[in-house]
């Protein structure tokens, strides 16, 4: 049986804030020898009391925080660094350098989205109502900036004094990262060592551009995620024909079709398959948008780190020219260039942010487009409760756009087999390679799909638990399994 600690008589302990029983906000606290590490620090997603949860204070004291390790550089993963440093934390962030290299594509994104947000409430709240302050602003993104110091895969570093700290490809977007930590506390007879791997989000086995999660074989603990937990998605080969189909079938309706995708990862992976089956599924004939400044600057970065590649898109790479340049393609950078799509009734794919229809420039798309039986929405990703892509996936007859009522009339389609998030056989697969069985602690999942894959953990012989906010364990009185702390 596993023992819960109080957290105050424990030195060697694990905290549990955000994601925890619910899939966004990820935030886990370590604590060893009177130091204490953050494990990642997102951003609340969906509901209508996310911006205010958001606005909570931290569930801690910020400034003891010693570091932080990011695993990956999704808004609900890292998008509350820049309050973490607006409220005082001037420690290190600690993340790989792909992530180092997005991070900032992303913070000033929602920065700028955070000022625009208080804008419109000012200017719309009545004359007696209080100022609305920004999040955060674009200064506290630039000090975020100043504290990251990048960790290479797949070497340890000395993160803190008994902190050990490695970081694993995930397999998820590019730059994503599983992290294992070493803790050690006290000396001689009296030491106390154990070992933490946390899953971060863990991506699909094969699939587009990039390499498969990396295969841990010992912990003393498991922290994973389980978006899909109780679910699993369409094979690969499958997926991208019904997204082949899709094309057919919208060109013959003689509407657009809107994809929204999140920036980092989901973009990519949807031009690599219209480059992939250019031929095929007739791609030429298309007007192809891609309506996100921060998607274009993140394609760049996945251009340069190859080192994240799977044997595919290695290849690809290195001869170019087979696989075919994607015809009529147009990167829109600016509003006015965003805003002329709209004039098109027919003919155009548009890939535009947010992923989740919670912000972003697809919501001008889907204003312009949802009413209209001919048009069509691909979408590619988990949809988090209270969003607005989740009514639409839920077949809501109406939804609220920019303050109006717009009709539900689009076809929708679902291509779970494109999210970068692993189903339930590809987390099976991931944990079934810890030797001797450590506990396992849930998050980032919705209470029903932890529990679900938490009962095909116990017929996998794994002790689980579904983790909720505040839960904190004594980490000393574990059973020691891990092998490789001289390593």
């Amino acid at each position: 049986m596993l023992r819960i600690g109080t957290g105050q008589d424990n030195k060697m302990e694990l905290e549990f804030f955000g994601a925890a029983g619910e899939v966004t906000g990820s935030c886990h606290i370590l604590r060893v020898g009177g130091r204490q590490l953050l494990l990642d620090c997102g951003m609340i997603q969906g509901g209508r009391d996310a911006p205010q949860r958001n606005r909570l204070p931290f569930p801690f004291q910020v400034d003891a925080i010693d570091a932080v390790i990011l695993s990956h550089a999704h808004i609900d993963h890292c998008g509350r660094l820049p309050l973490l440093i607006r409220r005082g934390y001037r420690g290190p962030i600690h993340t790989n350098p792909a992530c180092a290299e997005l991070l900032p594509i992303l913070l000033r994104d929602s920065a700028e989205l955070a000022a625009r947000d208080a804008e419109r409430k000012n200017r719309n709240g009545a004359a007696n109502d209080p100022a609305v302050e920004p999040l955060y602003t674009l200064e506290d993104v630039e000090q975020v900036l100043k504290q990251l110091r990048t960790i290479p895969y797949n070497k340890r570093v000395d993160v803190l004094p008994g902190v050990v700290a490695q970081v694993r490809d995930a397999g998820h977007i590019m730059g994503s990262s599983s992290v294992e930590v070493w803790l050690t506390e006290g000396s001689g007879k009296a030491v106390v060592r154990r070992k933490l791997v946390f899953s971060g989000d863990l991506g699909q086995y094969n699939s587009p551009i990039l390499q498969d999660p990396w295969q841990f074989s010992s912990a003393d603990i498991v922290l994973m995620e389980t978006t899909y937990g109780d679910r699993r998605h369409r094979d690969r080969a499958a997926t991208e024909l019904e997204f082949g189909e899709i094309l057919q079938q919208a060109w013959r309706d003689r509407g657009n079709v809107i994809i929204p995708a999140f920036a980092i990862g989901r973009s990519q992976d949807v031009l690599y398959l219209l480059g992939k089956h250019a031929d095929e599924w007739q791609v030429g004939r298309w007007q192809i948008f891609l309506d996100s400044p921060m998607a274009i600057e993140a394609s760049a970065v996945y251009w340069r780190h190859p080192e994240q590649y799977d044997v595919e898109a290695t290849r690809l790479r290195r001869d170019f020219s087979m696989m075919p340049p994607l015809p009529n393609i147009r990167f829109c950078r600016t509003p006015d260039e965003s805003r002329a799509i709209n004039k098109m009734r027919s003919g155009a794919i548009i890939i535009a942010g947010s992923g989740m229809c919670n912000g972003g420039r697809v919501l001008h798309h889907l204003k312009h487009n949802l009413d209209r039986p001919e048009s069509h929405v691909i979408i590619t990703g988990f949809q988090a409760p209270g969003t607005l892509g989740r009514q639409i996936v839920d077949r809501a007859p109406s939804v609220r756009i920019h303050g109006e009522t717009i009709r539900v009339a689009a076809t929708v389609h679902t291509l779970g087999g494109l999210s970068a998030h692993g189903d339930q056989d590809d987390l099976l697969r991931w944990v079934r390679n810890f030797r001797a069985r450590p506990p396992v602690y849930l998050v980032h999942g919705e209470v029903s799909s932890a529990t679900a894959f938490g009962a095909r953990l116990q017929q996998e012989s794994f002790q689980s638990v579904v983790a909720s906010p505040g839960l904190k364990l004594d980490l000393s009185t574990l059973r020691p399994l891990a092998d490789d702390f001289s390593s």
